[in-house]
Parts: C-alpha cells; structure tokens; sequence
C-alpha cells in the first residue's frame, strides 16, 4: 500500500515510546497525517522538479523595500494563484536586472506548494528545443507536455525578436492552451 509516512511515524513512535501515551484514536490521527504529509511533501518535491525553475524562489523571500517599484498588495494577491483558475495570463515587465525570473519563479514555487503543475522555460531554449523536436519528431510529445501544465512561465520573453518559425511555434502554443483546462486537474485544498 506504500504507506511510507505512516510506517515512518509508526517506528518514531515505537522508539520513543509515544505509543504508551497515546489512545489508540490519537496514534491512528498521527499515522493518518504523516502519511498525508509525506504524500504532500512527494508531489511538491516532484512538482518542483518537473519544473524546472531557473532559481529557488519563495513570494516570503521577495524583497519589496528595494527601489524596483513593486505593488507588494498585488504580488500577494498574484501568490493565491487565483489567476490559472481564471486562465488570465500574467506579463511581468521591466528593465533588466530588477528581478523578474525571480518573481517568475516565486510564483512557480508557491503554484506548486498550491497543487499547481507547472513548467518553467527560457525563450530561446525552449524554442531550439521545438524546432529542433520538429527535425526528430519529438515537437508534439514537447506541445503535448507543456499542454498539460496548468501553469506556463517562459522567461526573459521579447528580449531577443523572434524568427518565423519561433512565432508559428510561440501561435500554436498559445492556441493549444487557450481555454483549455489540463486533463485531471484535481480541486485545489486551500
């Protein structure tokens, strides 16, 4: 049944003799939330992999008091990820240096802690991947991936301009996601 949190628990509780303390009801709650933490920890943790962000970043860590002319209120409001229920997409914009893939990737991370899939790209690698992919035939397992993510981050966008091919590529991504609702998207716990 691979009820590893609860078996984890369970040999805590035997070495340090907690189990004498508690009423067979109270043993039971402690194995049923390791095992919910466990799970939890197994999916944010694989999540965050499968992302593959660009820097370890948290909305706490985000510092406001720097002169880059941030709305904190708004920030905040954009980490409750309300925005990829909605399908409303988010540009973040502003002269280089300032931070814009860390608050990128900040709200990649918290969009993970909340249930949320999520893939992180670079503009130029993601798009030598897809034109390379439709050379070897692997472009609709890349489209087909980046479909199923709830939340699509493609950083450091409009820096360079984009080549015909990178516009049809940039159109059929945008196509492909608008409206659509990843498959098995489970009801977020809040």
């Amino acid at each position: 049944m691979k009820l590893h949190g609860m078996v984890r628990a369970f040999r805590t509780s035997l070495e340090s003799g907690n189990t004498d303390k508690c009423t067979a009801d109270e043993l039971l709650s402690i194995l049923i939330d390791s095992e919910w933490d466990e799970r939890y920890n197994r999916k944010l943790n694989r999540n965050v992999k499968n992302a593959r962000f660009r820097y370890k970043a948290a909305v706490e860590q985000i510092n406001f008091d720097t002169p880059r002319d941030l709305n904190k209120n708004y920030i905040l409001r954009l980490a409750d990820c309300e925005f990829i229920d909605k399908k409303e997409n988010i540009l973040i914009t502003g002269s280089t240096g300032i931070g814009k893939s860390y608050i990128a990737s900040a709200l990649g991370h918290q969009a993970c802690s909340l249930g949320y899939k999520v893939l992180y790209e670079h503009t130029s690698k993601l798009f030598a991947r897809l034109k390379m992919g439709k050379a070897d035939g692997t472009y609709l397992k890349e489209i087909t991936r980046m479909e199923k993510q709830e939340l699509l981050i493609i950083d450091d966008f409009g820096i360079q301009p984009l080549d015909q091919q990178s516009r049809t590529i940039l159109m059929e991504i945008i196509e492909d996601r608008h409206g659509n609702v990843p498959p098995s998207s489970p009801p977020r716990c809040r």
